[in-house]
């Protein structure tokens, strides 16, 4: 089961009792996962589908126990791909589609009836409320990547206008979302591990929460160490150059001149470091007689090495 399925099934298991956040959460559904067909005589239904029977079985207790309706349930079986099942819930005009369409937000009687293709800010106007239409936008049209592999989390819809006032009102939490354009939908989406976070706990999906924390704590811990051993490889890489780079100006200067000819304190750490070609400069110090630091004995070496450069100029 995936990451996404994971959270929809613990959402799923969200008891709320606020008849206002059960209509806020119906009307998101709707919008990103429901069809409205009106008929020849005006009659309007509609139905939702998913492939989630968690979502389902939600979808027809968000209608019976806000509506006290018992919608039609159909199962069709997807063929491509061999693919679950098609849960589709069906509310007809006699079950008072309109009626249910109009509380939610989604018709509008002013003048003549108009589809609301945005979203209705009078049904999300509390915390609970807000909470509940994103949870139902998720449970709708919503996904989340397996966080061991990347952070993304995104709501998919179909209008612009939808996608523009669902992410105002995920924005009101705090939250960074942002809306692109794929294949004719619209998506809403969050890419910070934070946010996404952020958003597990307003939609009320605590577990999941806590798995995704889990994965970021790993991988920042496992990002820390690499970030370490390359800074050590790097310094080590650098250390074994440099002593390489050195011993070659020692070598140099014997062979031609004799390490005689250098200044006493500079001969010193010549021989010593052509003896411990592995050791670091602190070491090197601490060889010395009397021992000296690690900045002189680089200030030493850097004069082998200019010597051993005016050698190559001859």
């Amino acid at each position: 089961m995936s990451f996404s399925q994971d959270v929809k099934n613990e959402i799923c298991r969200i008891d709320d009792k606020e008849r206002s956040s059960k209509i806020a959460e119906l009307s998101a559904l709707i919008k990103t996962s429901g069809i409205i067909s009106i008929n020849s005589k005006f009659n309007v239904s509609f139905r939702v589908s998913t492939e989630n029977p968690a979502i389902a079985r939600r979808i027809f207790l968000l209608l019976k126990n806000s509506f006290d309706i018992q919608p039609e349930i159909l199962v069709k079986k997807n063929r491509q791909l061999k693919k679950n099942n098609i849960y589709i819930i069906v509310v007809s005009a006699n079950m008072g589609a309109t009626e249910i369409l109009k509380e939610c937000g989604i018709l509008n009687f002013h003048k003549d009836t108009k589809i609301n293709y945005g979203l209705d800010w009078d049904i999300v106007d509390a915390t609970s409320t807000k909470r509940a239409y994103i949870r139902g936008a998720f449970l709708g049209g919503g996904s989340i990547t397996n966080p061991e592999k990347t952070y993304h989390l995104e709501f998919v819809t179909h209008t612009e206008k939808h996608a523009e006032d669902l992410s105002e009102l995920i924005n009101t939490f705090g939250l960074n979302s942002k809306v692109i354009m794929r294949k004719n939908r619209y998506v809403v989406y969050l890419k910070e591990g934070e946010n996404i976070v952020d958003l597990l706990n307003i939609i009320g999906a605590h577990s999941s929460l806590l798995n995704l924390e889990n994965v970021r704590i790993y991988k920042e811990m496992r990002n820390n160490v690499n970030r370490l051993v390359n800074c050590e490889t790097a310094n080590l890489s650098k250390t074994v150059n440099a002593s390489v780079r050195q011993v070659e100006c020692i070598k140099l200067i014997r062979d031609t001149i004799g390490l005689k000819k250098l200044p006493p304190n500079l001969r010193q750490v010549a021989e010593v470091r052509l003896n411990n070609p592995d050791a670091s400069l602190k070491e090197l110090g601490e060889m010395l007689d009397p021992p000296i630091g690690k900045s002189g004995v680089n200030h030493r070496l850097r004069r082998i090495e200019e010597f051993a450069d005016e050698l190559r100029g001859r």
